[in-house]
This record gives C-alpha cells, structure tokens and sequence, in this order.
C-alpha cells in the first residue's frame, strides 16, 4: 500500500485554524509533505508567527489527522514560522518599509508601568523566535536604554548618518537615553521632536523585524499623532492600571487611535494587584479588574493583567527585565505576548481577505 500527496493534504484539509476558523490547506500553511517507505510521513506546517499562542494545539490536531489515514507509518510533524505582514493601514507614508508589524503601546496618562510593558513583551517575543526592534519614542522622558542594561552605551553610525540599533536579549533597540548625556534636559518644540521620530524610523538601520513595538510617551498629543502619521501602524496595545482614574484615560487613548486609524489589539491591566513576596496574601491596592470591564465596555479585547510585582520593578532598574529570568512573571508575559501575536495575524488575515474581496469588486 502507498499513501499519496493527495490522501495526505485531504486528511490535512480537515485540520482547523482555532483563530482563523479556516483548514491548514485553504490557508496554505502546508509547506512539505514528504512521503517515504510509501506510509511513512513529514509534513512540515507553517504558522503565521513563531508566538502563535495555539501552536501545541494545531500540531496535535495535525498529528491526530494524518495517523487516522489508513495504512499510515511513522509520522513527523515539523512546527516552523513566518510572520506575516500587515497591510499597512493609517499614515500616509511607510517609512520602515522592511518592518513587518508596528505596534504602538500607549497609555492616556503617566506612571501606569508602559515602558514595562514594552520591555516585556518585546523580549517575549523575540524569546518565542520572533525578529523584534524596540523604539523608545518618550523623548522627554526615555527609561529603554536604562531597563535593557545599556544605559551607558552610545548609539554609533556606520556612515555618519545611518544609526546602528543597540542589541540585547535578542532586541534591537533605540532611545534618546542612547544619544545623550544621562540626566540631560530636553528643552525640544514640536518639530525639533518631529524630526528625531522620523530619524529613529528611517535613519536607523532595523534590518528586516517581524515586530516593532513602539514605547509612547503617557497621554494624546504631538508626538502620538505624528507617528499615527509617519508610519502605517499596525496596531496599538493600551496599559492601564485598574483604578477610575485611569480608567477614564482608556477612553482618551481609544478615542485617539480610532481618530487616526490604528485598530487597538487590546489592553492590558498593570498593578492589577500586590502579591506579598513573604507570606503570599494578595492586596488589591488599586482595586482590580477594572481595564477588563473598561475593554468589554468599549468592545476591546483583553490581553492580560499583572501584578504590582517587587521583581518586575527590580528588573527594570537593574537592566535585566523579568522576561530575561525564569518564573510565573515571565510566563505571564510569554502569554500576553503571544495573544497578542495571534491578534495581529488574525487582523492581517482578515485585512488582506478584505483586499481581495475589494480587488475583486473592482476588476468586476
């Protein structure tokens, strides 16, 4: 008995993206299938991101749907990646054309733990084999090249212009911090601002990034709206901690990202609660909860919440991020990170179904 090609891709046919509710086949993430022995298989299935957050769940349902074939051997599932690209929706201009996906993290008011956050997820990612960069776009108030441990490290250039991205914990990054004098005042107008945003976008050599997430400044002003401008982002992430007050800035953010349209992939609570490093009791200091009911009332996806954490804090001071160390903080990010991955392949599928559909309608 030999199994073909043929009985191979109709039994994949009935494996089911859990996200993009579409078969493996129809979404042309069956990239090898090898036959040997005449029963003997390996296929090889590429997602959509190496952070796919369902990525055990679909190789089992592979597994299970190729040892159903009758007659079938051994069988070799191989799990690989390609990140897809966004269609570049908002701005009118592409300015880092070799980026795949831009998000912009943003919060409506200060001390919420933003730049935490952007730390985190972006070594989340790179932690799961994503390509990740990393700009600091708090000009007034940069913090990146302290939390990632290179805070006396200078930015150089390779021919006088083009700016070489710091690299650690497998992020390539760039902040204000890495340009001037610590401690430095910043007494910039608007288009002095301007210009190093558009600098940091198109005069640093990124290379080719699956991910650039963009640390905003807290609030809705000059400098969010430029970058809504400059870039074609593809999505914005918003931190909130739980209580009223900064829950009312959630709406602000909203209303800004739905302004200069950039879909908002979801939020995320921080000091969502304290948990005692000593006797473990858990204190909910800033009351808890409260982005989730903010997300489900604006109908925003919820991506996770942490803790007020004496780790998390300690991370960021030293230049070693929690997500560089192994433990439940870590794994909390690990998993924010890779709903939100899956968010932003979900987006772009259905983005590009969109352009098709139009495409279609016009050649008709």
């Amino acid at each position: 008995m030999t199994i073909t090609k043929e009985q191979v891709m109709a039994a994949l046919s009935t494996v089911m993206d859990p996200e993009l509710h579409k078969d493996l086949v129809t979404l042309n993430m069956i990239k090898d299938v090898t036959i040997t022995n005449s029963v003997d298989l390996s296929v090889t299935v590429e997602l959509t991101t190496p952070a796919c957050p369902l990525s055990a769940e679909i190789e089992a349902d592979v597994n299970k749907a190729l040892k159903a074939i009758e007659g079938v051997g051994v069988v070799s599932v191989k799990m690989t990646a390609k990140v897809v690209e966004a269609t570049k929706i908002g701005g009118d201009k592409d300015l880092i054309p070799t980026i795949k996906n831009t998000i912009l993290v943003g919060s409506g008011k200060g001390g919420v733990g933003k730049s935490t956050i952007s730390v985190n997820l972006a070594i989340s990612l790179a932690n799961s084999g994503a390509k990740v960069g990393l700009m600091d776009a708090d000009i007034y108030g940069p913090s990146l090249n302290v939390m990632m441990g290179m805070k006396d490290t200078k930015v150089m250039t390779k021919d006088g212009k083009t700016m070489i991205p710091l690299e650690r914990y497998g992020c390539k990054f760039i902040s204000i911090g890495s340009l001037v004098d610590e401690g430095q005042a910043l007494i910039w107008r608007g288009p002095i601002l301007e210009g190093v945003l558009t600098q940091f976008l198109k005069d640093v050599d990124w290379g080719e990034l699956d991910y650039l997430i963009i640390d905003l400044p807290p609030g809705t002003g000059d400098v969010q709206l430029s970058l809504a401008q400059k870039i074609k982002a593809t999505g914005a992430v918003v931190v909130s901690t739980p209580q009223d007050l900064a829950l009312a800035d959630v709406k602000r953010s909203k209303d800004m990202f739905d302004k200069v349209k950039v879909p908002i992939l979801g939020v995320v609570e921080n000091m969502s609660y304290f948990l005692c490093p000593s006797c473990g009791e858990r204190t909910e200091i800033f009351s808890t909860g409260g982005a989730e009911r903010i997300a489900k009332t604006y109908g925003l996806d919820f991506l996770g919440a942490l803790p007020l954490d004496v780790e998390i804090r300690e991370g960021g001071d030293l230049g070693v991020p929690i997500a560089t160390e192994e433990g439940p903080m870590t794994d909390t990010f690990l998993e924010i990170s890779k709903i939100l991955a899956g968010k932003i392949s979900m987006l772009n599928y259905k983005q590009a179904e969109q352009e098709k559909k139009e495409t279609f309608s016009v050649k008709l």
